[in-house]
């Protein structure tokens, strides 16, 4: 019997067990999380979007993952009766110099295979009525789910496979077995755990998984808070569906955007700034081992002198509800500073090279019986049972 041992218990650990479970029933499962419940970290606190894969790089695994991710999260949501609807979005120019961006980003979704078309100002408007552009990009096959909720399924179909899911079980180091062989043990503060194969998905610290199992990363994580609000009750008919902004290339984050939540909740957000802990919700969390290790990161202070312009308005959206009101006005203008209300925030655990570079693409290592997952952010969680599959083929037997 192959022992699979996966640490993190958000939507990829998961995903990962579970296809474990399918594909070799024969083996044992255990998922190590050090918080008391399931998702509790980037997938607890995204915004809930089944991403189509409109903006990622043809050929990348990004792309191929998230178009085929897209189609198994919307049959496994209604395989399992986990509430979603493929609402569709409109990505939003919202004046002239903003078209050629729309447009490229069209190209690039034919290119992966999308239902995305062009529309002008009168057809986005029987989507969303109440925004402003001068050309949209209407995409389909984007929806709303849960993901919490569907790790709450993925977690019992685990346990019913005859997974052991341990949470709120810290894990302390990863050692080889004594006598050498394929064994390792995974030692935690709840006892000792033996392992055949190591999978890490443990997402806002997988480097240091990574560096305890001997593996040097080829990058670090870096998190960057991502803070919403959400419109009050009476002006949540503002918005019908998804409307976005039109990104910009140079980076991984999509803007701040108009999401309708599965719950009927309208949010908007996120921001992206740097946080000062790996799971720092707050500016007043602070964490000195996380803030030394940003300050000693080169690849960061690289990053930093390239786009500290972006960095300080990001900064100033989050320091001024009055700000962040006006980036939601462009694509909506009837929104006001008085129509939001705090809604949280997510980190997002961004891995960013030693030459300063953001790691675009998933970041997936294998290594000795081990495979270590070292950027997996948004799409990952559309993306997620498509990314189990992926590393389960990696594994050893």
């Amino acid at each position: 019997m192959t022992r699979y041992v996966v640490v993190g218990a958000g939507i990829v650990g998961l995903a990962t067990a579970h296809r474990i479970t399918l594909d070799h029933p024969d083996a044992s499962v255990t998922v190590i999380d050090k918080e008391p419940r399931v998702a509790a970290h980037q997938t607890g606190h995204n915004s809930g979007v089944i991403h189509a894969g409109v903006y990622y790089k043809p050929g990348s695994l990004k792309a191929s993952l998230c178009a085929a991710g897209r189609a198994s999260m919307v049959d496994f949501c209604a395989t399992h009766g986990i509430a979603h609807e493929v609402c569709g979005k409109l990505i939003v120019a919202a004046d002239e110099s903003e078209v050629p961006r729309l447009r490229a980003l069209h190209e690039r979704a034919v290119a992966n295979g999308l239902p995305a078309r062009l529309v002008g100002p009168a057809e986005a408007k029987e989507f969303e009525p109440e925004i402003r552009c001068v050309e949209a990009l209407r995409v389909d096959s984007t929806g709303i789910v849960d993901f919490a909720a569907v790790c709450t399924t993925l977690a019992d179909l685990v346990e019913k496979a005859g997974g052991d899911l341990r949470l709120g079980t810290k894990v302390t180091g990863i050692a080889a077995a004594a006598g050498g062989g394929r064994e390792q043990v995974v030692h935690t503060d709840a006892g000792d755990v033996t392992a055949d194969v190591l999978i890490n998905c443990a997402g806002l610290q997988a480097d240091r998984v990574a560096r305890m199992a001997g593996v040097e990363p080829p990058a670090r994580i870096v998190p960057f808070r991502g803070e919403y609000f959400e419109l009050t009750p009476e002006r949540r008919g503002l918005v019908r569906g998804l409307i976005y902004p039109v990104p910009d290339p140079q980076f991984p984050f999509l803007g701040v955007h108009l999401t309708r939540m599965i719950d009927g909740t309208v949010h908007a957000g996120p921001n992206a700034v740097l946080a000062l802990a790996r799971e720092g919700y707050r500016w007043s969390k602070v964490n000195p081992r996380d803030v030394a290790d940003l300050i000693g990161y080169g690849g960061l202070w690289r990053l930093a002198r390239k786009h500290y312009r972006y960095g300080l308005t990001e900064v100033r959206r989050s320091l001024s509800r009055r700000l962040f009101a006006e980036s939601l006005a462009r694509l909506v203008p009837a929104v006001t500073e008085a129509d939001l209300v705090p809604a949280g925030a997510g980190v997002r655990a961004q891995a960013i090279a030693r030459d300063g570079a953001l790691v675009d693409d998933f970041l997936i290592v294998a290594r000795d019986r081990q495979v270590h997952v070292l950027n997996a952010p948004s799409p990952a969680a559309t993306s997620s049972l498509e990314i189990a599959k992926h590393i389960v083929a990696q594994l050893p037997a």
